[in-house]
């Protein structure tokens, strides 16, 4: 998922982390919202609120993302956290819903938190408008709810990765009983409404030149290039099937304790090996990292006597450590392996490291399961 994030805090039991790009969200909307109450009161007035109604439109895209992880979370889906960034906000799930009514629930939680904080700040308009109709805050509510009802609008188009994908997916796995069927087309209808809006904005941004066609690019960007992913992900499910991680791991890999120096690692038994990737433990055993060859020959030969492993060894995301008894569908469908760079590490919550899943072990389960072959359990040689 998103880098370069920082910790908010939690809600309800869900992590909330903001990416750096989340300001400029924030900047956007108070500049649009300045610009849409200029005259209704004093510059001073116009922008403090401007910024609190920003402010007050990111709580609200929260909301709509709590709603969905809670709604998940109630219905057995795991939940990692939520990251606020510059298009608004994603829920990241640990697994899938495990019927096409979850499904629909979940995904149908987000717009109607939207439509129902766009009724609350509309009625606060009306009541603020009895008392003075032309006020700023009067204003400001009525942008609040106008926005809350359009998001919620939008968010129901019928394509992954937005809400209505979700919810097309739901009617049409209900419908025919058939997953794999329900989230090609989702995926496919997400594809096309990204490169519809990516062309409308294009045309938007060389008819007259307003830079909100550059936004609808970059959103048509986003929705299409997320829904190839849940195309070739939708498909990945569908070839590993129920297969376990303990059937494709490595069992007992050569670990590397993280308060090494370099000099230690490169006089180990790691270096007589074949493999490219290894995973990186703490005191107790626990992996926490993962360290490639080529981190180590990234760092200048003058450094590598005064650094340790953990100072350039690359942290496991909580998405990257899975238990042994996990669908491996549902793990890699949350974390991207890298070839020779990354890994998954196979661990008990805060045990001690059991195995290790490369990438080259998820092309082979993939490989052998689209040839029908079984998957066994069996050490590998390399990685």
């Amino acid at each position: 998922m998103l880098k370069a994030t920082f910790p908010l805090g939690r809600i309800a039991g869900v992590q909330v982390a903001a990416h750096w790009s989340a300001l400029v969200t924030v900047a956007l909307f108070a500049w649009v919202l300045g610009v849409y109450l200029s005259g209704t009161g004093s510059t001073a007035t116009v922008w403090i609120t401007a910024i609190a109604g920003a402010i007050a439109l990111v709580a609200c895209l929260l909301a709509h993302e709590l709603a969905h992880s809670l709604v998940a979370r109630r219905d057995g889906v795991q939940v990692q956290g939520i990251t606020l960034w510059l298009l608004g906000g994603v829920s990241e799930l640990s697994g899938e819903p495990r019927d096409a009514r979850s499904d629909l629930r979940i995904a149908l939680a987000g717009p109607g938190t939207s439509l129902l904080l766009a009724a609350v700040a509309g009625t606060a308009a009306m009541l603020t408008a009895l008392v003075s109709p032309d006020s700023t805050l009067t204003a400001a509510l009525g942008w609040l709810a106008i926005v809350n009802a359009v998001l919620a609008v939008f968010n129901l188009l019928p394509g992954a990765p937005l809400d209505g994908g979700r919810v097309l997916r739901a009617i049409i796995w209900w419908r025919t009983g058939d997953r794999l069927r329900a989230e090609t087309h989702a995926a496919r209808s997400g594809q096309i409404l990204g490169f519809a809006l990516g062309a409308l904005g294009f045309a938007e941004f060389i008819a007259i030149g307003h830079l909100g066609g550059v936004w609808l690019m970059l959103l048509g960007w986003f929705l299409y290039t997320a829904a190839h992913t849940e195309l070739v992900l939708s498909g990945l499910r569908h070839r590993l099937g129920d297969t376990r991680i303990r059937e494709v791991m490595t069992p007992n890999p050569l670990a590397i304790p993280a308060d090494w120096p370099i000099p230690a690692l490169l006089a180990s038994d790691a270096v007589h090996t074949r493999h490219r990737v290894f995973p990186v433990t703490d005191r107790t055993g626990h992996p926490i990292a993962v360290l490639a060859w080529s981190d180590v020959a990234a760092l200048p030969e003058s450094a590598r006597h005064t650094t340790r492993v953990d100072d350039i060894a690359r942290r496991l995301p909580p998405g990257a450590i899975a238990g042994p008894d996990e669908r491996l569908a549902d793990v890699a469908a949350r974390a991207v392996l890298r070839p020779n760079l990354d890994a998954l590490a196979v661990a008990d919550p805060a045990g001690p490291l059991l195995g290790i899943v490369t990438a080259t072990d998820l092309v082979l389960a993939c490989n052998r399961s689209a040839l029908g072959l079984p998957i066994p359990y069996s050490p590998k040689n390399s990685r």
